[in-house]
């Protein structure tokens, strides 16, 4: 997902510390929710071994369904930045999505 490893004394107060015997012994800093939605993109695509605008209609409706699933469409942009990654409209991924809900 994209995390950052730092020493305890330079997290924020959004990272999480880890503890070892009540001794901190490292942190975490999370990417932003767009980030992982980037980086879980570029998986699909080596997973795919191909860039998802390349993958057939059937191959895209499966990609937009297991982001829904994830979660992907509850960030900010998150349709714009699917509908780009895949080539297609912001339209045909809600079309995807309501197809689903339809169907």
């Amino acid at each position: 997902m994209g995390g950052q490893v730092l020493s305890p004394a330079d997290a924020g107060p959004d990272d999480v510390v880890l503890s070892w015997e009540q001794a901190p012994v490292l942190a975490v800093r999370l990417p932003q929710l767009a980030d992982s939605l980037d980086h879980i993109l570029a998986a699909l695509e080596r997973t795919h071994g191909k860039p998802l605008a390349e993958l057939d209609r059937r191959a895209k409706q499966s990609v937009v369904r297991g982001l829904e699933a994830r979660g992907a469409f509850s960030v900010r942009h998150g349709v714009e930045t699917v509908a780009g990654a895949l080539g297609v409209s912001r339209f045909t991924v809600y079309n995807y999505l309501n197809r689903d809900k339809t169907s």
